[in-house]
């Protein structure tokens, strides 16, 4: 596995993370990405999965990864003790969304949450013209074999940021052939934030 060949997001979350930082990745899957972190950066990582097939892929690769549910919340875990959390492609499987950032939020100075963009103009398309469900290279399941429970937008996501008084950091806008650089709420396949909770006002 190279830089070249990893997955677009991969590619941007590598470019993201400091060499040597504390990562924990949260619904990790099979670990490729924080495989790829630790080979190429050095960083010490963990991993949070619940699927039992994927931690034995994890272990296979010599990964940390813990058996768990993050929808029940990572208390065993002090406040800032990683310098980033991962939440990518996972978030909008969990049940509960707001409950599972403040928890990244108060463990990593830093989290990063990508996700497929539910307003990408062909899942429009298809829900506006055809009345189906939206099906992308992004949204690849159909209606009755989803894992996904939350389907929401750049937009949507913004919007959940302000309303929390979450700092976004910086945002990437994956098209298909790299970034997506005008209208990212219609053109943009996928999105890569990174957020943290704002610095407390000095005294």
């Amino acid at each position: 596995m190279t830089f070249n060949t990893v997955r677009q997001d991969y590619r941007i979350i590598y470019q993201i993370i400091e060499p040597g930082s504390r990562v924990l990745d949260l619904g990790c899957g099979s670990g490729d990405l924080i495989y790829f972190l630790a080979k190429e950066k050095n960083a010490k990582v963990q991993g949070i999965e619940l699927s039992e097939d994927a931690i034995y892929k994890c272990v296979e690769k010599g990964l940390s990864v813990f058996h768990s549910d993050i929808d029940s919340g990572l208390i065993e875990y002090p406040a800032q003790s990683f310098d980033y959390v991962i939440l990518n492609q996972s978030m909008q499987e969990v049940k509960k969304v707001d409950f599972v950032i403040s928890e990244a939020l108060r463990i990593g100075k830093k989290v990063i949450v990508g996700f497929p963009n539910f307003a990408y103009w062909s899942a429009r398309f298809r829900l506006f013209f055809k009345g189906k469900a939206p099906v992308t290279v992004s949204l690849p399941y159909r209606w009755y074999n989803t894992p996904n429970l939350h389907f929401l937008s750049i937009s949507d996501f913004k919007d959940f940021c302000r309303e929390k008084g979450i700092s976004i950091l910086d945002a990437y806008y994956l098209g298909k052939k790299g970034l997506a650089r005008f209208w990212p709420n219609l053109l943009a396949l996928d999105v890569v934030f990174v957020i943290a909770q704002p610095a407390s006002p000095k005294i």
